[in-house]
């Protein structure tokens, strides 16, 4: 399935339920085909259970893509609506004597692209969530197609230096001439056969090939690589050196890269600096320590140039369901571009975006030597963060907070704020996310700024304009969980199918392969594993040193045990809303960690679980100059609500107040809405209570009523 092409609208408690991928049969008719001729597609509904979809209507959906005359360039079909919610044009209709579902179309028309392939779809319920769907499904589109027998098609072989790589293929509808191409240089051509064969011999370097096969005016091409094994060069690794980009301070020309990858063969650093062909001088040293980290030292950059690569990592013999090579970017990336999301990024919110390389596929890493740092205001570098409990704080979500949807707008509209007297912002996650327009919770590259919303000077900017104006700038960051365009995912992942997407493998040493708590969202980490805990603080590091951000709210802390696997007795559910020590004692160091980098950083939970477990961080070091004290998001939206709908008056407010949950000082941030509960203002109108003394409906009362709760709040 073409996951990365899906675009998910996120809630913070969504509970992800896993279904079963059913595997259906099914007829194309005709069996051969033109993209300008009608087909049939027919599904034996004895294939499918319903009801384990929880169809019903026979209401079943295909959800599909296309590709070009080479297989390249998958382009989802315009009508499939979302993945939560198909559109009808894709719904199959169903013949209940036969048992049969049955969808007809013109591939041209139906796509809307000439120049088709091949077509892949699927069979699904109108909302897929918990794989509620079929096998993926692949049809030529043609009668002249041509089949790579060996190696497969976008394949890529593991071989040892001076090996031989046999090539095979076949094509229908009479002969064709073949051309076969290695890293753009023609190795072999046939002019005329149905049937080609070839062998490379002592092959010493990378191979990127293209077998070109062409008949009449058509042409195909198939693609498939050769990764070289170069052996191990172990040296120790210089010291100092951190994960990620590491710039030399003295020299513009160098930068050392650094990659953490245990059970892993060899790897290759592929980018723009050696045209995307690593030969045996980008592969990477290894440190002979156990567990040692790839290392390699980039030479030869020119100061303020933007290089782009990806790691090329393999297992030459990995488990299971697992890839030997993934191609992925760097996991400290500061600075990712996608082929999914960039293109549609306004130049007026990030000019001069670099450019996606040719070629390439999924996200790359930026690196550029030479930059020249922000010039921070005295109003930072000089900053006094409001007292915590003091804080008046305006969430929000930058897309839709303004039309502009950037971090402009925001600068624009400062004395918005000032008027409204509150002294902090509370972000929603501006880290990388999958998409463009999210809520921020589906991350995939933490340490990265999202492009979407602008420059990293721009962000810089809006938070030296909110310091200068009294203004504390705070960040939703969500380190529960990761998606699965996130490295640390890909470098260990389950993906049977070969697609090059899955949910960690058991190998996988960031993450769990099921969440061990009852709140799944995303690829659930596993915060005992220290690899987890080092990542986290290069997050927080990052945050808070680069962009002098003053405070986090951690997103689903009840996500940080791993005490309450499916399993438990008693309930997950149960399990992961009670106390938990691991739980407790994880998030104290990531607290103790912050606050070592800045002694005032507001460290905000949203737990919203007992006040045992939350009095073990609103009371932690709260007698510590300055005082410090995890604060509490606390939840009280349906107690305002009906208060300012005019409905049940003895509701109870009082545990706004820090001390009626036995927190000894003031550290709880209580909250009458927030992005994830209805606003007050549209209950009010739509729900509120009409008797003849008054009405909440009526928008003045609602007003009235809505400006006395902000009073008591």
């Amino acid at each position: 399935m073409k996951q990365n092409a899906l675009l998910l609208m996120l809630f913070l408690f969504s509970i992800v339920g896993f279904g079963q991928v059913q595997t259906v049969t099914y007829t194309v008719s005709p069996a051969t085909f033109e993209e300008t001729t009608a087909i049939t597609i027919t599904i034996n509904g004895n294939s499918i259970n319903e009801t384990t979809w929880g169809v019903t209507g026979n209401a079943l959906y295909m959800w599909t893509w296309s590709f070009d005359i080479n297989d390249a360039n998958s382009i989802d079909c315009p009508t499939n609506g979302t993945w939560t919610s198909s559109n009808e044009a894709n719904r199959f209709t169903y013949n209940a004597i036969s048992d049969t579902y049955t969808k007809t179309f013109t591939p041209n028309v139906f796509y809307n692209r000439n120049g088709l392939g091949k077509i892949g779809f699927l069979v699904k319920a109108k909302n897929g969530t918990g794989d509620e769907k079929s096998q993926d499904i692949f049809v030529e589109v043609g009668a002249f197609q041509t089949t790579l027998t060996a190696p497969l098609q976008n394949s890529s072989t593991i071989i040892t230096s001076g090996s031989n790589l046999n090539i095979t293929a076949t094509n229908t509808n009479g002969n064709a001439s073949y051309t076969l191409k290695a890293n753009g240089t023609t190795l072999n051509t046939n002019a005329s056969t149905a049937s080609y064969s070839y062998t490379h011999t002592a092959i010493t370097n990378n191979q990127n090939y293209e077998l070109s096969v062409t008949q009449g005016t058509t042409t195909i091409v198939k693609k498939f690589s050769v990764i070289v094994n170069p052996g191990i060069v172990s040296e120790a690794i210089p010291v100092g050196l951190v994960d990620g980009i590491n710039y030399n301070a003295a020299d513009a020309t160098k930068a050392t890269l650094v990659l953490d990858a245990p059970l892993k063969d060899f790897v290759y650093v592929a980018g723009s600096f050696n045209n995307w062909q690593p030969t045996s001088a980008y592969a990477m040293k290894k440190d002979p320590t156990p567990d040692g980290k790839f290392w390699l030292e980039l030479t030869g950059l020119v100061s303020g140039t933007n290089y782009t690569y990806q790691y090329w990592v393999v297992d030459a013999a990995p488990i299971s369901g697992s890839p030997s090579l993934v191609r992925t970017a760097d996991p400290y990336s500061t600075l990712v571009l996608s082929p999914d999301d960039d293109p549609y990024i306004p130049t007026t919110t990030y000019p001069n975006r670099p450019a996606y390389p040719t070629g390439q596929e999924r996200e790359v890493t930026v690196l550029q030597t030479g930059q020249i740092p922000y010039t921070w205001t005295s109003a930072t570098t000089n900053f006094v963060k409001p007292d915590k409990e003091k804080l008046v704080v305006y969430e929000l979500l930058v897309r839709d907070f303004d039309a502009k949807r950037n971090f402009q707008s925001i600068i624009d509209r400062i004395d918005y704020f000032k008027n409204l007297k509150i002294n902090a912002i509370e972000l929603l996650p501006v880290m990388e996310f999958e998409g463009n327009e999210s809520w921020g919770y589906n991350t995939s590259f933490h340490m990265a700024l999202d492009k979407f919303y602008g420059t990293s000077d721009k962000f810089k900017e809006m938070i030296d304009v909110c310091h200068q104006n009294g203004i504390a700038v705070i960040l939703d960051v969500a380190l529960n969980h990761a998606f699965d365009r996130n490295p640390m995912v890909r470098m260990w992942m389950n993906d049977p199918d070969g697609d090059g997407w899955g949910g960690p493998s058991s190998e996988n040493p960031y993450f769990n392969t099921v969440a061990k708590h009852s709140y799944s969202v995303g690829n659930d980490f596993n915060h005992q594993l220290p690899r987890t805990q080092n990542y986290v603080k290069r997050v927080v590091k990052q945050w808070i040193e680069e962009y002098k951000i003053d405070g986090f709210r951690w997103d689903l802390t009840k996500g940080f045990t791993q005490n309450c696997p499916s399993t438990v007795s008693g309930g997950q559910d149960n399990c992961t809303n009670n106390y938990q020590q691991d739980r407790v004692d994880v998030l104290k160091s990531y607290a103790d960690y912050s606050w070592g980098l800045d002694p005032t950083h507001y460290t905000i939970f949203e737990h919203l679980g007992t006040d045992a477990e939350e009095q073990q961080w609103a009371n932690y070091k709260i007698s510590e100059t300055p005082s410090k004290g995890i604060m509490m998001w606390g939840i009280l939206n349906s107690q305002y609500n009906q208060l300012t709908m005019g409905y049940n008056t003895s509701n109870d407010i009082s545990r706004m107040n820090s001390a009626s949950r036995g927190f000894a000082a003031k550290r709880l941030m209580g909250y009458a809405e927030s992005h994830d509960e209805e606003r007050v203002m549209f209950s009010c109108l739509t729900y509120g209570n009409s008797n003849a003394n008054y009405s909440s409906k009526d928008l003045n009362t609602a007003l009235k009523r809505v400006a006395a709760y902000h009073a008591l709040l």
